[in-house]
C-alpha cells in the first residue's frame, strides 16, 4: 500500500506542477524588425525619436511608437488595466534616429517636453534616466526637463494638445 500512496503522491505532485502557470515576465522586449505601434499600425524601426511599451499582466506586450503615445496612454484613467511595467528609451544611451533598447520606467523617467527634436509623430517627449541628460539635452535642443509627475494629460493629448495649434 505504501509504495502505491508513494506513486499516486508523486503523480499528484507532478500533476501540480504541471498546471502552474510560469511567471510572466515583466522585462520590456527588444523592438523586432516587423513590430509595429498598437495604436497607429506604424512600424517601429521606420522612425526615429524614442519608443515606448507596456508590459501587461497578461504578459502581453504593446509598443508605442512615439512617447506621447505611451504617456497618454498611460494617463487616461479609462484606459487603466493591471500592468507590469511601462517603459520608455534612454535616448542618451541610444542613436535618436534609430532607436534600440535602453528601456527604463516610463514613471522614473526624466522628459524634455518641447524640443526641436521630432519623434514618429512630431514633437515628442524626448526621454532620459538621468536629469543630467535630459538638462544637457534641452540646453542643446531646448525644451523644458519635466518628470512623469509633472506631465498634463493635456500635453500629450493625440487630438490636439503639445505644440499643436488647437484654434482649427
Amino acid at each position: 500500500m505504501k509504495p502505491l500512496f508513494r506513486i499516486l503522491t508523486l503523480g499528484l505532485f507532478l500533476a501540480l506542477a504541471a498546471c502552474s502557470k510560469a511567471p510572466i515576465d515583466d522585462k520590456p522586449a527588444s523592438i523586432a524588425r516587423g513590430d509595429a505601434c498598437s495604436l497607429d499600425g506604424m512600424t517601429l524601426a521606420d522612425f526615429p525619436g524614442p519608443k515606448g511599451q507596456i508590459v501587461w499582466a497578461d504578459g502581453q506586450h504593446d509598443f508605442f511608437c512615439d512617447t506621447r503615445e505611451i504617456v497618454a496612454t498611460l494617463l487616461k484613467p479609462e484606459q487603466q488595466r493591471a500592468m507590469k511595467g511601462a517603459y520608455v528609451q534612454d535616448m542618451a544611451k541610444t542613436d535618436w534616429d534609430k532607436p534600440q533598447d535602453a528601456w527604463i520606467d516610463a514613471k522614473a523617467a526624466f522628459y524634455v517636453q518641447g524640443s526641436k527634436r521630432h519623434g514618429s509623430m512630431g514633437p515628442t517627449l524626448a526621454s532620459f534616466a538621468e536629469r543630467s541628460a535630459a538638462d544637457a539635452f534641452a540646453q542643446q535642443y531646448g525644451g523644458k526637463v519635466v518628470t512623469y509627475a509633472e506631465i498634463k494629460p493635456d500635453a500629450v493629448s493625440m487630438d490636439g494638445g503639445m505644440d499643436h495649434d488647437q484654434k482649427m
